[in-house]
């Protein structure tokens, strides 16, 4: 985690230590993949249990999550029932930008990406972030400008993940 600044990883801490269920995507599981990357904030895709659900919103109350597109900046906390379906929550929190994803690319939710998932521990810490094949497959997917100009280097990364691992004595 020391990849992460230091609120990021502060995030991801609590919901960790609250027991949320999550899978760490995006720019920020690039980073955890050892790729160099740019972002503003975390995505994450949550477990979409009832409990989950229920862990999640707490930890976001205490981080005083709301809306962050709200143009009339009201504050909007988000509810539990906005964490059961298939959207985007965009939320802006004391520790930064959170992207709770109920669902990315293909529809794929907490249980279709777990398998494509590894470990991170630092410390007393244990993170699960896409693994960095999936994640090339989902910003592929994603077609967006940014995802394609990243896609080299993670590509690179991946490739010299390979070649390290069937080097001499392998």
């Amino acid at each position: 985690m020391s990849r992460l600044a230091e609120n990021w990883a502060e995030l991801l801490a609590k919901l960790a230590a609250a027991q949320v269920e999550f899978i760490v995507v995006g720019g920020v599981a690039a980073i955890l993949n050892d790729v160099v990357y740019r972002t503003d904030d975390i995505d994450v895709v949550h477990r979409r249990t009832p409990e989950n659900i229920e862990r999640l919103v707490a930890v976001l109350d205490k981080l005083d999550a709301h809306f962050r597109n709200d143009l009339m900046r009201r504050k909007l906390r988000p509810r539990p029932s906005d964490f059961s379906g298939h959207g985007h929550i965009l939320l802006a929190t004391t520790l930064g930008k959170l992207d709770v994803l109920c669902e990315i690319s293909g529809q794929r939710g907490y249980e279709e990406l777990a398998p494509h998932t590894r470990e991170i521990v630092e410390r007393d810490l244990c993170i699960r972030t896409l693994d960095l094949p999936m994640l090339i497959k989902v910003k592929t997917e994603a077609g967006r400008d940014k995802d394609f100009q990243a896609l080299p280097s993670m590509l690179a990364t991946l490739e010299e993940r390979k070649k390290r691992a069937s080097g001499p004595g392998k």
